[in-house]
């Protein structure tokens, strides 16, 4: 296929999803324009589907806010915190997303990448998030979800993507 028959393709894609284009609906007397609603459904009723949750954009102040969040966790567990680099073959890799609110308050904690090898690290992390909660106030930043990667080490220690001092080569 050429370009130009792909860009008309997809053309044709985009212009059938657009509800535009999509027949009125009509009353059970077949008069257009009168939307009907089936009996089990009142309008404005929630549907089943979840809602997304939106993480929000890693803008410079959100990142600089991460450090300040992962500062505070750091000062909460400094025990814990694997000191120097961290080794080659890390024992797990998690990517947390931290909900927070215009308080600093934890309210939830998810993972988008948990290790299939280590099922009891993420439990683990989400306990030492709620555990450091409130973090700091974010300020004009407010409530928002944001991300960092906890690097955790067989030992149980473990140091944050935005405040890693870096890995060994060896």
């Amino acid at each position: 296929m050429n370009a130009r028959a792909l860009a008309l393709a997809a053309s044709v894609l985009v212009l059938a999803g657009c509800s535009a284009l999509k027949p009125a609906d009509k009353a059970a007397d077949g008069t257009p324009g009168a939307a009907t609603t089936p009996a089990d459904e009142t309008p404005g009723a929630r549907s089943e589907v979840p809602t997304v949750r939106l993480i929000t954009a890693q803008t410079p102040a959100v990142r600089a806010y991460r450090k300040t969040g992962a500062r505070k966790i750091y000062n909460t567990y400094a025990k814990r915190i694997y000191k120097g680099k961290i080794p080659p073959l890390v024992y797990a890799v998690v990517v947390v997303e931290t909900d927070i609110d215009a308080q600093g308050n934890v309210r939830n904690v998810t993972f988008s990448r948990v290790p299939s090898h280590a099922p009891e690290v993420p439990p683990m992390i989400a306990e030492l998030i709620k555990g450091a909660s409130p973090l700091p106030n974010p300020g004009r930043l407010g409530g928002h979800t944001y991300v960092d990667t906890w690097l955790w080490d067989r030992s149980g220690n473990f140091q944050l993507d935005s405040l890693t001092l870096g890995q060994r080569s060896r």
